[in-house]
């Protein structure tokens, strides 16, 4: 562009030096847009010299707005005609020749003097106040995003800026807190005054500081906040303003501060009653308006205090033991209902009547609780605010609460799972009574404590027939057994006394500074009481123990010696007929050592096929034919000699040994019953005794089917013996063996019949095909009416319920024929034979077949010998013959 002659401004020359001076541009345009005055400032703003702008377009200068401007400011606009001025401001962008950009400030003055029109463009560069004006809006725009509460005072401590964190924080606006003291807005009377203090300190330290304090806000509630604080000064270094963020901390920190405490000290293994003492003094530091309580619920719904430092420690040992209820305070009525009870006037609510006088005289007058609940849903504790004035609580206070519910239900539960597992460890968990870990203990504190020149007496008891009714009856009928045994034992013995159980149905009695005579009466009390049958259903069970008892220091001093000396003089009151107790002697301990060896011989002779079977025939009454025979048992020891069976098969039962002997009972008569068909001797059926444990095993109909298809048998050759005892339950495990067996053909034989607890109702749906007279009425069945009585009543039973009827132990012919009279079907014992080894008894049978076949040709003799009826005397014509 190239510039014209401009005319000289004619400006006084003063008013010229003024201009140049000027810290703002002064740019003047004529009325054609063209410039003719450009200071020294305008040089600076536009980086251009002014040789290079003068007489030139004001467009040069990038000054669009200006031209706009000066077009939109007509002289026919003008006010005041000659030498009249009227000034425009406006903020421009300024694009020098280099390429840099400014912001600056535009004002316009548009002069008419002396007929010629002008414009004085004042420009001033704002780059850096837009700048800083920008980061402020920014700033402040930054400030109230945060969540971060921000104060700025002045020196005085009086408030002239907060966000809007601080209004969401404290609910105050701007208008509210502008001008008032920030300290005297903010704390309370529960604000402590050396935290203030150190804050105070920091505001005069050059860094500043930070510190936790429990603010208050506009409703009054407690929040706690961390206050990081810093003072900014003027050129002297005089405080000019103070500036504080405050955070909120209550969740962050204080309330997870409860967390940790209660996390570490379960990690620590600290008791219960120091944790919830260390969780009620940390809520009071935070809260420092309440006192707090912890208490536990046990499972009978019984008040137990944990936690609550700052109660009177006779208050909290009054609570103990108290039960819950509706009206039962604060804590009892929270744990009854399960949700929050408020009680704002303890004196007057009338849930607290009968527990407030101790509260309102340490100045206690309101009281809030809240259930703690464990996972499954149980009331286990109950956490409770105590405040000094009627009120209720605050939103501080509900979420302290909140969390130490949760945190009290952590260690609650941990402390139940801990003493769970001690009671598990310690304790049995049937009848609640120490086991034999525990009793070891307290046997060994029985003889620490011991007066001088006392006994301690140690009674070791187990259930009679126990088996009997577990079998039968069922494992849920035995645990009531167990439990009912233990409550009338601990009814006859003192508080001092200590009653354990170590498993199974044995039991231990501690007798602390007892003699034998006083042990005695013990015994026999314990004896009496068990005399009255256990009602179990519709059922009564018979109950009874038997005892053993030995004296410390007589007869031991070592603990495992006294339980095993007891232990030995139990089995002799069993041998003794049970029900019954007897004192430890030095020849138990020879007993007992043999019934060991006896037991050790029995496994050995299992183990090498040992045992042997006898057997004893079974003869009809009706014409002396077989029957049958019965395999019993035998065994003798290289050492111990000959062992009746009445010693061995209840050393099996006692030592888990007796389900080996019954299948090897039931393999080895059928392997003999094999080998007797193929030598060509007829024995229609063999009878095996079974225990009722082998009728427990579910498995025992696919036993036998093995078996008897091993060796070729039909299964009408194999009847199985049972005792009445294994069908006291119709619905039991034994019952659905026997219907398993007799389906597959299997005969089942009801030994020893009248002698237990079975029925006529039940014994015509039983799946028996044969009853047996029990040998102690067929020994009398001659002289006793009641013996005859009873097996005239057992045949008779036997017949309307079409079963084989089979008499034990016939000795005499009088017996026979008796009962061959009253219809008995079966007789066996020594009149025919004893039990015979397998050669034997087929020598046996061989000789009692050829005797039969005598008999029978005697009979036929006589028959052939006798006359017809009314045939004439026989007349020898022999007669004379030589």
């Amino acid at each position: 562009m190239r510039t014209r002659d401009c005319p000289v401004v004619e400006t006084p020359d003063f008013l010229l030096a003024a201009l140049e001076r000027a810290n703002d541009a002064v740019v003047i345009i004529d009325s054609d847009l063209h410039v003719s005055y450009f200071n020294a400032a305008a040089e600076l703003i536009w980086r251009l010299d002014r040789t290079e702008v003068l007489g030139r377009h004001v467009s040069c200068l990038g000054l669009e707005e200006l031209r706009q401007q000066s077009v939109a400011t007509p002289a026919s606009d003008q006010i005041g005609g000659d030498d009249a001025i009227q000034d425009r401001c406006s903020e421009i962008r300024i694009e020098r020749r280099d390429g840099s950009r400014i912001r600056a400030a535009l004002s316009l003055s548009h002069v008419e003097a002396g007929g010629q029109h002008r414009t004085i463009a004042f420009v001033r560069d704002i780059t850096r106040e837009i700048e800083r004006r920008e980061r402020m809006a920014l700033l402040t725009l930054v400030a109230d995003r945060t969540n971060r509460a921000v104060i700025v005072t002045d020196r005085d401590l009086k408030i002239i800026y907060t966000n809007a964190a601080f209004a969401g924080l404290f609910g105050y606006s701007i208008g509210e807190v502008s001008g008032r003291q920030a300290i005297d807005l903010l704390v309370g009377r529960h604000t402590d005054r050396r935290t203030l203090a150190r804050l105070r300190h920091w505001i005069g330290e050059e860094r500043g500081g930070e510190e936790e304090i429990l603010a208050y806000d506009k409703n009054g509630d407690e929040i706690w906040i961390s206050a990081n604080v810093k003072a900014f000064r003027d050129g002297r270094g005089r405080v000019k303003y103070t500036f504080a963020l405050l955070t909120d901390i209550s969740e962050t920190k204080q309330l997870r501060s409860l967390q940790q405490l209660i996390l570490s000290a379960l990690a620590d293994e600290i008791p219960i009653t120091e944790i919830a003492d260390r969780l009620c003094r940390r809520v009071e530091e935070i809260a420092p308006d309440v006192v707090s309580s912890l208490l536990h619920i046990d499972a009978g719904g019984l008040v137990h205090p944990l936690g609550g430092p700052s109660l009177p420690e006779d208050y909290s040992r009054a609570l103990d033991g108290v039960a819950i209820g509706p009206d039962v305070g604060s804590c009892g009525s929270a744990a009854f209902y399960g949700k929050p009870v408020l009680a704002t006037d303890i004196d007057t609510d009338p849930r607290w009547q009968p527990y407030k006088t101790r509260p309102l005289e340490v100045g206690l007058h309101a009281c809030w609780s809240t259930p703690i609940k464990s996972k499954d849903g149980r009331v286990i504790g109950t956490f409770a605010f105590y405040f000094r004035e009627s009120r209720p609580p605050s939103r501080w206070h509900e979420r302290i609460v909140d969390a130490c519910v949760h945190l009290g239900a952590l260690a609650i539960e941990r402390w139940e799972a801990r003493a769970q597992i001690a009671r598990l460890a310690y304790y049995d968990m049937l009848t609640g009574l120490p086991n034999r870990a525990r009793l070891r203990d307290l046997i060994a504190e029985a003889i620490r404590t011991c007066h001088p020149g006392k006994h301690v007496a140690l009674a070791f008891l187990d259930v009679d027939n126990f088996k009997d009714v577990n079998d039968t009856l069922g494992h849920s009928a035995g645990d009531e057994l167990l439990v009912e045994l233990a409550q009338r034992l601990r009814a006859q013995i003192q508080p001092h006394d200590m009653l354990g159980r170590l498993g199974g149905d044995e039991f231990v009695i501690v007798l602390p500074n007892r003699d034998a005579g006083e042990a005695a009466l013990v015994a026999s009390r314990i004896t009496e009481s068990l005399v009255v049958p256990l009602q179990i259903g519709t059922r009564q069970v018979p109950m009874s123990a038997s005892m053993g008892i030995s004296i410390y220091p007589d007869n031991a001093t070592d603990i495992d010696a006294l339980i095993q000396q007891a232990d030995a003089a139990m089995y002799h009151a069993k041998r003794a007929g049970r029900s019954t107790y007897r004192f430890f002697s030095a020849d138990m301990n020879r007993l007992a050592e043999q019934r060991l060896a006896h037991s050790s011989a029995l496994r050995s002779a299992i183990a090498n096929d040992a045992l042997k079977l006898h057997y004893q025939p079974q003869i009809r009454t009706s014409d002396g034919a077989i029957h049958g025979v019965e395999a019993l048992a035998r065994w003798r020891d290289p050492v111990l000699g000959e062992v009746s069976p009445a010693k061995f098969i209840p050393l099996a039962e006692e030592c888990g040994l007796i389900e080996q002997i019954g299948h090897w009972s039931i393999r080895e008569a059928c392997r003999q019953m094999a080998e007797w068909r193929e030598a060509g001797l007829d024995i229609p059926c063999v009878s095996v005794n079974l225990s009722p444990i082998n009728f427990q095993n579910p498995s025992l109909a696919s036993v036998v089917t093995g078996i008897l298809a091993d060796h070729g048998l039909p299964p009408e050759m194999l009847m199985l013996e049972v005792t009445e005892g294994v069908i006291l339950n119709e619905r039991s495990v034994a019952i659905e063996t026997m219907n398993a067996l007799r389906k597959l053909g299997v005969g089942l034989s009801l030994d020893d019949f009248g002698t237990g607890y079975s029925s006529l109702s039940r014994l015509a749906h039983l799946p028996i095909r044969e009853l047996k007279i029990d040998r102690s009425f067929v020994r009398d069945v001659e002289a006793d009416p009641s013996a005859r009585a009873i097996v005239t009543a057992v045949v008779r039973v036997g017949q309307s319920l079409q079963l084989t009827v089979v008499a034990e132990g016939v000795e005499t012919d009088g017996q026979r024929d008796l009962l061959a009279e009253l219809g008995c079907d079966v007789i066996q014992g020594f009149l025919y034979a004893p039990a015979l080894s397998a050669a034997a008894f087929g020598r046996w049978l061989l000789d009692h077949s050829a005797k039969r076949a005598s008999a029978m040709l005697r009979r036929v003799g006589r028959c052939l010998a006798r006359p017809p009826a009314g045939s004439p005397p026989h007349v020898s014509t022999t007669k004379g013959l030589g």
